[in-house]
């Protein structure tokens, strides 16, 4: 006999709703601010290394790390550095790109991250794909070129940027998946954090440089802000539902991201780009809609073989 949805697959708590949103407000603000230095002449791997900064000493006050010692301890620490490396590589990207592009087209591009995750989670952690969800994540490349339009347009080294920053963000969930099992929650938001203050260090002298203004110096310490508080909320929320539960939130950013692109600096998406992210979307919200029939499935059948069969198609 087939087992009813639980509750928690019925309906999301509005609280979780509330923090995912709340999160996708919060790293919208702080993309706008990213923009708003590196626009004004900061160099981005500064800008980056100053929001990990930031965001590791607030790590620090606010786990109390002189009395929580399960925050250094690990399990493999280059495993724990590479990581950091590629969230790092996620956000110095993103800010590189955020120089020449508008705030929403790197969303735009950065929303095709999980299609990317999924045909990656089959090599890398053996969960493949059915030929659906493969459909969709080719239907959502199609949906990428579409915004950067190769060939079509004059050459954004912007766009080069924003796929970095994507692909970088998966190879970082990729291996949060794998790690998870292993590390504790605590260690890998500190050492996502120390990895990349350490790593870009040396390069401070070289990119460093004094914000013109006040204002600029209370954007530039905002960042670290912006981040930690943002992945607090996002493990909160992730604390009251699932994740397939929560999935199609996020893409709501992309609407706070063109309002303050268009209330900050002036600029709206043309109509590539609206119709590439809504390709992008509409790919991404089919898998996650997929992706939980598969775990209503698994749960009402009991034959391993014949779930092992449905995840395939």
């Amino acid at each position: 006999m087939p087992i009813p949805p639980s509750a928690g697959d019925r309906a999301t708590p509005v609280a979780a709703i509330l923090l995912i949103l709340s999160t996708g407000v919060i790293f919208s603000f702080l993309d706008t601010s990213a923009k708003y230095l590196v626009t004004g002449g900061m160099n981005a791997p500064f800008v980056a290394w100053t929001r990990f900064a930031v965001h590791l000493v607030l790590v620090l006050v606010l786990f109390r790390a002189w009395a929580n010692p399960a925050m250094f301890k690990v399990t493999s620490l280059p495993l724990q550095i590479v990581r950091g490396g590629f969230l790092f590589g996620s956000t110095f990207f993103n800010f590189a790109a955020l120089k020449t592009l508008q705030l929403g087209e790197t969303v735009a591009i950065f929303f095709f991250a999980p299609m990317v995750i999924t045909a990656l989670a089959g090599p890398l952690l053996g969960e493949w794909a059915g030929w659906r969800r493969w459909l969709a994540v080719g239907i959502g490349f199609v949906g990428m070129l579409v915004i950067t339009r190769p060939g079509l347009r004059a050459f954004e080294i912007g766009h080069l940027y924003a796929v970095g920053a994507m692909l970088s963000y998966c190879f970082y969930v990729i291996m949060t998946r794998r790690m998870s099992a292993t590390e504790s929650a605590e260690s890998m938001i500190f050492y996502s954090a120390l990895a990349p203050v350490i790593l870009m260090s040396p390069s401070v002298p070289i990119y460093g440089s004094m914000p013109p203004d006040t204002l600029s110096w209370i954007v530039l310490l905002s960042l670290g802000f912006y981040g930690a508080f943002g992945h607090w909320l996002l493990i909160r929320a992730y604390r009251v539902a699932t994740t397939s539960a929560l999935a199609p939130y996020p893409y709501l950013q992309m609407v706070w991201m063109v309002a303050l692109g268009y209330v900050i600096f002036g600029q709206f998406p043309d109509g590539g780009t609206i119709v590439g992210a809504l390709i992008i979307v509409s790919s991404g919200l089919y898998i996650v809609h997929r992706e939980r029939q598969l775990h209503l499935a698994a749960r009402s059948v009991p034959n391993a073989e014949n779930a092992q069969l449905a995840k395939r198609l």
